[in-house]
């Protein structure tokens, strides 16, 4: 045997201390059983059953920041959270080891590293909402906990006309619900699709919003208000006067939050310094989330 080997007999490798970084997590849940995104000390929320199962793994206490609050019973196929953690595992064991600990209505789609001061809230440049509508007698009672139902056929003309005046950049203070007051509620909207989509066992309506930026419960009202005028309540050109008088009581009703879904959240590439590591394959996990739907076209 030669020196080396003796001298080195019964010597491991040396230990390293964890590397902490900041992780940025993009998951998806079923809001069902959930009262929204955020901690509440009586009630079992997103964040809470998120930040336990990650304490879980690196034996303390965590704290997890999400580029949105989504309230009680919203659905997420792309949310976005950051967290910072000491861990000696690399990004696709520390996705795989999160999701055992996890319900299975909440699954991390990916994990990667961003830079220090990287913040899920205030890096965000744009987001995307999806809302589903099933109307009409016949529908897919599967899915009636994860959609609005409304029993009579709806004008798609006449909604995706209204639609179009919700694009582009304007105070958008009619929608907003009180009790989250905004500095400014002057937000851009980039795209706002209202089309219908033919699957195996229904043709639900899907409402798409990207922004920006959006105020609270600005999407379920705007859903609320195009769907007045798909009922024929309202005439097109009346969603630019909602939108003018800047008057909340004026817009139609908050949509169910059954049916709504936070797609996507788009973030400058500056801020991640590895690439998104997933537990199901090498792509991006946004990336898998594009079209994604489940077993009930949703």
């Amino acid at each position: 045997m030669e020196a080396g080997c003796r001298k080195g007999r019964g010597v491991g490798p040396k230990r390293t201390e964890p590397t902490t970084n900041n992780y940025c997590l993009t998951l998806s849940y079923d809001g069902s059983a959930y009262h929204g995104w955020q901690y509440q000390p009586d009630k079992i929320s997103i964040q809470q059953t998120l930040e336990e199962a990650i304490a879980e793994i690196v034996q303390e206490k965590v704290h997890v920041t999400a580029s949105g609050r989504t309230d009680a019973g919203v659905h997420a196929m792309g949310q976005v959270a950051n967290v910072r953690l000491a861990t000696r595992l690399d990004e696709r064991t520390l996705c795989k080891a999160i999701n055992a600990k996890l319900p299975l209505d909440i699954r991390i789609q990916s994990v990667r590293i961003a830079v220090m001061d990287f913040n899920a809230i205030r890096h965000a440049q744009r987001k995307r909402y999806r809302y589903v509508l099933q109307d009409g007698d016949h529908g897919n009672v599967f899915a009636r906990n994860y959609c609005w139902y409304l029993p009579k056929r709806l004008d798609l003309s006449a909604m995706q006309q209204a639609a179009a005046l919700i694009q582009g950049e304007h105070d958008f203070a009619c929608f907003q619900t009180a009790g989250s007051p905004r500095k400014s509620t002057v937000r851009t909207v980039y795209a706002a699709d209202v089309r219908r989509v033919s699957l195996e066992l229904w043709n639900p309506i899907y409402i798409e919003v990207e922004a920006n930026g959006f105020l609270y419960n600005m999407m379920r009202n705007i859903v609320g208000t195009l769907v007045k005028v798909g009922q024929g309540r309202e005439p097109v050109s009346w969603v630019r006067d909602v939108i003018a008088d800047r008057d909340r009581r004026r817009a139609g009703c908050a949509a169910p939050a059954r049916g709504l879904y936070l797609c996507c959240v788009e973030y400058p590439t500056s801020v991640f310094l590895s690439p998104a590591a997933s537990p199901y394959d090498d792509s991006d996990g946004c990336d898998r989330l594009e079209g994604q739907t489940n077993e009930n076209g949703l």
